[in-house]
């Protein structure tokens, strides 16, 4: 029996730097969301794809590699996204909040399928989960979660497999009540998991008198964990003579609404770059 949807680990990508492929260094994860872009002409949903991740990620780097693997067979190829366009502007977007940690950059999903790769991606409309559809659903404090990622840097260079490991919800009242823009998970996260996906987990078993989790579903991304510091004092001179910094094992999560609103902004800068574009081409 699955609780975890086995296309939402096509979905999830690893983030590195570095030009040479034998000396790459995988520096964070990301993840295609795909933005309900209304239907076609034969009726079927439409979504603008986009790479999600943590914007400390991809800050200081003219470009980055991510990879994919192949649709066919039991390769993977890596792929280089410019960060940095020709006037010095960056080419991902950022929410505008400083204290809130989501970058955006467009993925051209056509590309993917001409190279043959195997990938999918989170529909705005049906595999996630909002804060007003977590309010709805009775989401809260030890509710599981699967968090994808790849810890550490471990990524495969023949192939990419991502890491799901498991925890819960620590602490996201202070969300719910909109007293907080992110809530916290009790997951092991280290560097390298950085702008990975958290997946709720569905259960069927509940207490009496509250819902059950229907299906997994997107709930948000991974920003950093909570680190521990703890001093040693000199037992001569009493004065701190080293701080050591641990894991606590909290998580901080970015929600859902977060990328909603950094799509949002992306998709109406690309609008209005193109309408300036048409502008200018008509200009004498």
């Amino acid at each position: 029996m699955a609780l975890l949807p086995p296309f939402f680990l096509d979905t999830v990508v690893a983030i590195g730097i570095g030009d040479d492929p034998i000396n790459r260094h995988w520096i964070g994860t990301g993840f295609i969301y795909g933005n309900f872009a209304g239907k076609n002409d034969q009726g079927r949903n439409q979504y603008r794809t986009w790479l999600i991740t943590n914007k400390h990620v991809l800050v200081g780097f003219h470009k980055i590699f991510v990879k994919f693997n192949s649709a066919q067979g039991s390769d993977s190829k890596d792929y280089d996204i410019e960060l940095t366009a020709r006037n010095g502007r960056p080419r991902w977007i950022g929410h505008p909040d400083k204290n809130i940690d989501v970058a955006a950059i467009t993925i051209n999903p056509k590309y993917l399928q001409e190279e043959e790769r195997r990938f999918a991606y989170f529909q705005s409309d049906s595999h996630v989960f909002t804060r007003e559809q977590m309010v709805e659903e009775e989401i809260t404090e030890g509710d599981s979660v699967f968090v994808l990622g790849f810890p550490m840097g471990w990524v495969s260079p023949e192939r990419q497999y991502v890491i799901c490991r498991g925890g819960h919800i620590a602490r996201i009242r202070d969300f719910i009540e909109e007293k907080a823009t992110d809530y916290l998970i009790d997951a092991s996260v280290f560097p390298g998991n950085s702008g990975g996906p958290v997946i709720i987990c569905p259960s069927a078993i509940s207490i009496e008198g509250t819902k059950n989790v229907s299906k997994a579903s997107l709930i948000g991304l991974v920003k950093s964990y909570v680190p521990y510091q703890d001093t040693a004092i000199s037992q001569q001179t009493h004065n701190p003579r080293i701080t050591f910094e641990e894991n606590s094992r909290l998580a901080i999560v970015e929600p859902v609404d977060a990328i909603i609103e950094t799509v949002k902004l992306a998709e109406k800068r690309i609008k209005g770059r193109i309408a300036y574009s048409k502008r200018k081409a008509k200009s004498p």
